[in-house]
């Protein structure tokens, strides 16, 4: 199979396709012809040797992918060869074949098609663990969601929305208008507009991939009960924490990442991703959610997808299509 390999860390140009050995399924595991992944923060940190897969994964780029079932481990059933699916991947993705554990693997979203659920899984896992099954996010309440206009950004608004909950955002002044459509109500240009300030003591839910950079300001900006929830570093790791300003608060602050999960027990990805086909993927069925695309690239352009995406003013996802 041609995969896209990293013969050395460094800038996007180290990416270059090469043909791999075929993967093999092993028991509990689904073989997957791969039509299209997409690229994520995550992968272009691995290519610059700053993010390292767990222990067994693949060392292939993507963590997500869609395409048709090739091929059933032993002890697999519930699904059959030929059947379109998506997969939440510890990585693998940026192939033309990838195995993956069973309870990853979900159906197509309903009106999604396959090459555009490639750039669904990790977005919708992420969003979801975060947003409703850790933060309980309910209707009527304030959900803010740093960096709107990016994969995660652009799908938790709608999630947000979708679910009854008044949604804000920060985003550049130029891509704000679109995170309205998606359903923020209110909207934030980071570079102009101190967010702490905007919200001070109103957020019930933020949504951070920022980090550090953040941390304080995003306290100020918690609600009494007010849940705070980290999935990103962009902003740095390392931030001290005034708990003096959560005590009276009774606010929390988590940090969740989602490739190194276990698949099984309450935290697994199996149940995750379980729960994201019974309860989100109807969103797309009735429209209250959608998938938002900023480009389709071939596998073998995955450097210069890097590229855009490091450049940025993407808004939503870039997906990369094994065949074209």
């Amino acid at each position: 199979m041609r995969a896209i390999a990293i013969t050395e860390y460094g800038p996007p140009a180290v990416l270059c396709l090469l043909e791999q050995p075929d993967p093999q399924p092993g028991p509990g595991e689904v073989l997957i012809d791969v039509v299209a992944t997409a690229v994520n923060r995550a992968d272009l940190l691995q290519r610059q040797g700053r993010y390292p897969p767990p222990p067994g994964a693949s060392e292939i780029l993507g963590l997500e992918c869609a395409g048709t079932v090739a091929e059933l481990g032993a002890g697999v059933t519930g699904l059959a060869v030929g059947d379109e699916v998506c997969a939440l991947l510890a990585g693998g993705g940026y192939a033309e074949r990838v195995a993956v554990p069973a309870g990853q693997v979900m159906p197509l979203p309903p009106g999604v098609d396959v090459v555009t659920a490639g750039g669904l899984p990790e977005v919708a896992c992420t969003v979801w663990s975060a947003v409703v099954r850790h933060a309980g996010l309910a209707a009527g309440e304030l959900l803010l969601v740093h960096g709107g206009s990016g994969g995660v950004g652009t799908h938790a608004i709608q999630v947000g929305a979708a679910l009854g909950a008044r949604v804000a955002t920060t985003a550049s002044a130029a891509r704000l208008a679109r995170c309205a459509e998606l359903g923020a109500q209110i909207l934030i240009d980071y570079r102009e507009q101190d967010f702490a300030e905007e919200l001070t003591d109103q957020a019930d839910v933020i949504l951070d991939n920022m980090g550090a950079k953040y941390l304080a300001r995003n306290v100020t900006a918690l609600a009494p009960d007010g849940r705070l929830v980290v999935i990103g570093l962009q902003g740095g790791a390392t931030a001290e924490l005034n708990l003096g300003a959560l005590l009276p608060k009774r606010a929390s602050v988590a940090a969740l990442g989602l490739r190194a999960r276990p698949l099984d027990g309450a935290p697994g990805k199996a149940a995750l991703c379980a729960d994201v086909a019974a309860r989100l993927w109807p969103m797309f069925g009735d429209g209250r959610v959608i998938p938002v695309v900023h480009a389709r690239l071939p596998l073998s352009e995955a450097a210069r997808a890097h590229q855009m995406l490091e450049a940025g003013g993407v808004v939503g996802k870039i997906l990369l299509m094994t065949c074209g």
